[in-house]
């Protein structure tokens, strides 16, 4: 459905200040018109589609695409993103402007490596070790049942201390 550049000028006004009301009034319509019409306007379907999709389009813009963050944790890492930090002098309270300190761009680091596991080195020995982990266990289990003692488990016990006459385990010359 069209939209006029009044029905228009009301919906970005709705979509500032939330009033139907006085969003009528600056965009053109009568005073009466607004009292008695502005609450209509929103149902109208061009404009319900019109305040919908920029509704949409504010938030997409609210919202942090993976790049964005990607970027941000980037800037972090390479002490381009600067702080404002305030600290306590003799002379009162003063601001300065640093840069992120060494604990903080690790950090940003492990999140940005975090998004590309395959390029860590550590992960991907950690892979490897559940990979033979999980092999390993997988053999057992295998030979567990061909060996048809699924589910028993066998103790046995070695003497391997030798007979001991004196029984406390000392030897006597």
């Amino acid at each position: 459905m069209k939209v006029t550049q009044k029905q228009i000028l009301f919906a970005d006004e709705y979509l500032r200040s939330g009033n139907a009301y006085q969003s009528a009034i600056k965009a053109g319509y009568s005073k009466n018109y607004a009292k008695a019409k502005s609450s209509s306007l929103l149902e109208k379907v061009g404009i319900k589609d019109y305040i919908a999709e920029k509704r949409r389009e504010i938030e997409s813009h609210k919202i942090a695409d993976a790049r964005e963050v990607m970027e941000f944790y980037s800037s972090v890492m390479r002490g381009e993103t600067k702080e404002t930090v305030v600290v306590s002098t003799p002379l009162g309270m003063k601001q300065t402007v640093k840069e992120a300190d060494l604990k903080t761009r690790i950090q940003a680091g492990k999140e940005l490596m975090k998004r590309y596991p395959g390029n860590d080195p550590v992960v991907e020995q950690q892979l490897r070790k559940l990979k033979a982990d999980a092999r390993i266990s997988e053999q057992r289990a295998k030979a567990m049942e061909e060996s048809g003692n699924a589910g028993i488990t066998a103790i046995k016990f070695v003497d391997d201390l030798g007979d001991d006459e004196s029984g406390t385990g000392d030897e006597q010359s």
